[in-house]
């Protein structure tokens, strides 16, 4: 089988490098505050999707998992309602806050889509909850697998590839720096991505998991500018372990630039404690960061777990809405 890999560095993640960081064997990072707090988790009660031509609702649902309801169609990515991120119970990668609902309480999900195969971002039980016959996209050298788990309507896609989920919405990879494995044995057989979808103009861009990378200018430059964005702020110390996988709050915003988005929330923290860094130091540095590259505090927001976001088919250039004013 083949292997991926990222073309812009030599993979360096090695099992010695895993032992070193949890033996404390490299350099600590420096601490930049002790808030230690999870995401804000809002209740939240799903509603159908917006109908064809209203504005797109986007919901952060915890960590990479979105819900995007638009063009009467509901679309969940990388979603995870399990208790813990992991092959089995680890009171480590244990959930410090819940869902912000029961996953049979989301309405109808029309297609699902996985950024790669990490547990904390496919999620097996949460997948077969949803049932066998829910169609699935998922980067490419995943759909063998997938298949022999019982999943029935898998695609995959290559980087920058195209396909009409339903007509009128069109989705494509996009690319990522990250790794993909779920033993030690299948280290990267199959690739890792971001999302692109598209609709009547509106662009929103799920960057998947990813370290800072060359990558994100060329979306920028091929498929930009975004309307609004998920990236991720978080699991980023040690820096010296963490770099090439995760970015911090400060690459974070350089990525918001690099593929011009227009507005975005923060994904990837909060919700499991993956890493060294404090879980409220992630939106404490992504203020300081937006600050020191002049922008708005509101264009690039931290949310709560539940919150939603409604997304105008002319673009959100004007602002997003969510249960107040964007990013409140």
């Amino acid at each position: 089988m083949p292997r991926f890999s990222n073309p812009w560095l030599r993979d360096r993640g090695t099992f010695v490098d895993v032992l070193r960081w949890k033996f404390g064997r490299g350099p600590e990072d420096d601490v930049f505050t002790k808030l230690d707090d999870p995401a804000e988790l809002r209740p939240f009660t799903s509603q159908a999707p917006p109908a064809v031509g209203e504005a797109w609702r986007i919901t952060w649902l915890g960590h990479a998992s979105f819900l995007l309801q638009g063009h009467g169609k509901s679309l969940l990515i990388d979603p995870i309602f399990s208790d813990h991120c992991s092959p089995f119970p680890m009171e480590r990668l244990r959930r410090l806050i819940p869902p912000p609902c029961r996953l049979d309480e989301l309405p109808q999900i029309d297609a699902v889509l996985l950024t790669h195969s990490h547990y904390d971002h496919l999620d097996l039980p949460s997948l077969r909850k949803l049932g066998a016959d829910t169609p699935m996209v998922i980067a490419e050298g995943h759909t063998a697998w997938l298949g022999k788990k019982g999943f029935r309507q898998v695609q995959e896609l290559a980087w920058f590839k195209s396909l009409e989920l339903f007509p009128g919405l069109r989705i494509t990879a996009t690319p990522a720096q990250h790794f993909t494995a779920r033993t030690p044995f299948d280290r990267n057989r199959g690739h890792w991505c971001g999302w692109l979808l598209e609709n009547s103009g509106l662009k929103l861009w799920h960057a998947g998991d990813s370290g800072y990378c060359p990558a994100f200018r060329e979306i920028g430059e091929g498929l930009g500018p975004i309307d609004f964005a998920m990236i991720p702020i978080g699991a980023y110390s040690p820096r010296w372990f963490m770099q090439d996988i995760h970015m911090n709050p400060e690459e974070a915003v350089q990525a918001f630039q690099d593929a011009r988005c227009r507005q975005a929330v923060a994904m990837h923290w909060g919700t499991f404690r993956l890493t060294d860094e404090p879980m409220g130091e992630p939106p404490f540095r992504l203020k300081a960061a937006l600050a020191a590259a002049g922008l708005p505090e509101d264009s690039f927001v931290v949310g709560a777990a539940g919150e939603s976001w409604s997304l105008p088919l002319h673009g959100c250039g004007g602002g997003g809405k969510s249960s107040g004013e964007f990013g409140r």
